[in-house]
């Protein structure tokens, strides 16, 4: 098998504020691998939180040396179905990536979709939640009346400001704008146990109908103490990275947000579902802001969600792939072989 990397600077369509950052573009790696005639593909995008740059990147996903492998088959075996850890470990965006690939790869070589692989026959659709960012009110209420008329039924709303109120408020204008759309709530970690203690009542009053995060990652205790007595409920996302995580968490949560950048893959996903099936806490599915080739993986297992919140690829100023839509609110598996993507955009800087 040949290997191919190159880099892709994504623009967003407007700065997204979160409790911790603001973000105005991310660098995406783009992974290429052919085998006799076809060729899969794969993307990993920077991330300052988990301390992932492009040039990282390229150098990890390089340092896998698929062209050791005879087929695409031989490789998935190799590698691993979950987050590592430690000195030397491969770290999951990396994996990801990878398996992206090469399940693209293996679909077309074969005619079917990734879905069909993982077991899921015919091509499906599901609603996936839209983010709006720490913002304006005027600005969030204007958003969330455009979502509503797009057709999005599920908005993101990201929370965790310096003042408190704001949050509320900005809930209870998207909330007036859009009466009708299911309301999340993601702090990313701001709050302490007794903000959340005292918050929550407020956003269930609003019709909120479940929440991420809302404390600092590390302390999977409190949040499960918290989930206990909550009035909505509470999802994992930041303490829920691998498969072990999850195994903590099963039945103490509500929901875990399952990214495949942070767990390791569709199969490692996959592993996550099998584990909480029956516990009580069901899944969601996120992403990073990425482009279509980097979301699609995620597509392919939405059927298994309770939540799925796949906009990585609406955020963009130019998507440079399509194939999973999303724009009027629900993204889409097809019949095409693979991922079910196509660049419609070429990269312009070879890298590997």
């Amino acid at each position: 098998m040949k290997a191919r990397l190159r880099t892709v600077r994504l623009e967003l369509a407007q700065p997204l504020r979160i409790s911790r950052s603001t973000m105005t573009a991310r660098d995406a790696v783009w992974l290429g691998v052919e085998h006799d005639g076809v060729t899969g593909y794969g993307e990993a995008v920077s991330s300052v939180y988990y301390g992932l740059d492009a040039d990282t990147l390229v150098r990890l996903i390089a340092s896998v040396d698929l062209e050791r492998f005879a087929d695409p088959e031989s490789a998935l075996e190799a590698l691993p179905t979950g987050a590592g850890a430690g000195p030397g470990a491969v770290p999951p965006a990396v994996t990801a990536a990878v398996e992206s690939a090469l399940l693209d790869l293996v679909g077309k070589r074969d005619g079917v979709p990734v879905h069909r692989l993982l077991g899921t026959h015919t091509p499906f659709g599901v609603a996936t939640a839209r983010t709006i960012g720490i913002t304006s009110l005027a600005h969030a209420a204007a958003e969330a009346r455009r979502l509503a008329a797009s057709g999005f039924e599920i908005v993101k709303v990201k929370a965790g400001s310096s003042d408190a109120e704001d949050d509320v408020e900005r809930v209870r204008v998207i909330r007036d704008a859009a009466p009708h759309v299911r309301l999340l709530l993601d702090p990313n970690g701001a709050w302490s146990v007794a903000e959340a203690e005292r918050l929550l009542p407020r956003f269930a009053a609003l019709g909120v109908e479940a929440v991420e995060q809302p404390l600092p990652p590390g302390d999977p205790e409190a949040l499960g103490a918290l989930a206990e007595n909550a009035p909505l409920p509470v999802i994992a996302d930041e303490d829920a990275v691998s498969v072990e995580d999850v195994r903590r968490l099963a039945g103490r949560v509500h929901g875990v947000n399952v990214k495949l950048a942070k767990c390791g893959g569709v199969r490692a996903a996959l592993r996550i579902a099998e584990l909480i099936e029956g516990s009580g806490t069901e899944l969601m599915l996120g992403c990073l802001t990425a482009s279509s080739l980097g979301i699609a993986p995620a597509v392919h297992l939405a059927d298994r969600a309770r939540w799925t919140d796949l906009d990585g690829h609406l955020l963009l100023a130019h998507d440079p792939w399509r194939g999973i839509g999303g724009d009027d609110g629900v993204v889409r598996t097809s019949a095409l072989p693979g991922l079910g993507v196509e660049e419609v955009e070429a990269a312009h800087e070879d890298v590997a």
